[in-house]
């Protein structure tokens, strides 16, 4: 575990874009943050539960992207945000806001324009009937790359909050 003062800790929030996250995707953010001593914060339309220790519960409107909105509105530069929602996570990479998806992928500004292409191609493709849509099962596989990117990333934002 890494070491950091008491002010650097609490400057660093793990945001959650709770509404159509893996319960294990939730519980890790909420197991990790409490023992790095972090700030959790779920945002979603309705009350979503962890069983794996401390974490704040926001529940937003129930319009479109108001998760979105108040978890945009209300993180800053250090805070990492969990997402599968790529428009969001364009928004919040243009921000400077760390973030990653449920299977592990760290959004950047080298990657996140080409990603947001492909999701847009995909979903004309899906419109028009060329191409059906469907969900993926969430697998031990991709919760461990998603806890390996997890780690690394708020190792690094933790590294950085100390200098």
């Amino acid at each position: 575990m890494t070491e950091v003062s008491d002010t650097n800790k609490s400057q660093i929030t793990i945001w959650v874009d709770a509404d159509s996250c893996p319960s294990l995707v939730r519980n890790h953010a909420v197991k990790m943050g409490n023992k790095l001593g972090l700030k959790v914060i779920f945002a979603a339309n309705k009350a979503i539960n962890s069983d794996a220790g401390q974490f704040e519960m926001i529940i937003c409107e129930a319009e479109k992207d108001a998760a979105d909105n108040y978890i945009f509105d209300n993180c800053k530069t250090g805070d990492l945000i969990i997402t599968r929602d790529i428009v969001f996570a364009d928004r919040l990479v243009e921000k400077g806001i760390s973030c990653i998806n449920d299977r592990g992928t760290e959004f950047t500004r080298e990657m996140i324009k080409e990603r947001l292409s492909t999701r847009d191609f995909d979903l004309q493709l899906a419109q028009i009937g060329l191409v059906k849509h469907h969900h993926e099962g969430y697998d031990k596989k991709k919760f461990a790359e998603f806890a390996n990117s997890f780690d690394k990333v708020i190792h690094r934002l933790l590294r950085n909050a100390k200098n």
